[in-house]
């Protein structure tokens, strides 16, 4: 605030000495109230650094807990890769092991399967010889002539006058 500096009249022994006086009053007003406007800023520029150090304070309360619930994401990230890791390996012995049992139990099957196959044939081999000795046999039978059925009709008669 600069105001435009007074000029005073000029008189015997000196200058006007109510306007220096008005002048020095106004002057001293203005101090005063510059004064309690300092008083003021300084009052609000301290709240200002004391809100500002308490917003530093939650900063950093903030990056910190940010900092650790990072912290704890990566952990949490990381075990969970593990146990998933853990868990695919499992996973992957056991599929193993089933395949490697199931292999096992398929060349059980293969081994009786064929085993089968080789008696079935050989059942087959000779079911076949003994169907041809059987029909070699039923070929070679002879069956005995049949009697005369003049002969009962013969007996018949007889039987028949002697029970009269």
């Amino acid at each position: 605030m600069s105001a435009a500096r007074p000029t005073f009249r000029v008189m015997k022994n000196g200058y006007d000495r109510f306007a220096v006086d008005d002048a020095v009053e106004r002057y001293a007003a203005q101090v005063d109230d510059l004064e309690k406007k300092l008083r003021l800023y300084q009052q609000q520029v301290a709240e200002t650094d004391r809100k500002l150090q308490q917003l530093q304070k939650q900063y950093d309360n903030l990056e910190n807990s940010l900092e650790a619930q990072k912290q704890a994401a990566d952990n949490i990230a990381r075990l969970s890769l593990r146990e998933a890791n853990e868990i695919i390996d499992t996973a992957q012995r056991n599929a193993d092991a089933i395949i490697r049992e199931s292999l096992s139990t398929a060349r059980l099957i293969l081994t009786d399967l064929s085993k089968l196959y080789g008696d079935a044939n050989e059942v087959k081999g000779s079911t076949k010889e003994k169907l041809k000795a059987l029909i070699q046999e039923l070929d070679d039978f002879k069956l005995p002539k049949m009697p005369s059925l003049r002969w009962l009709d013969e007996a018949e008669k007889q039987m028949s006058s002697r029970n009269h």
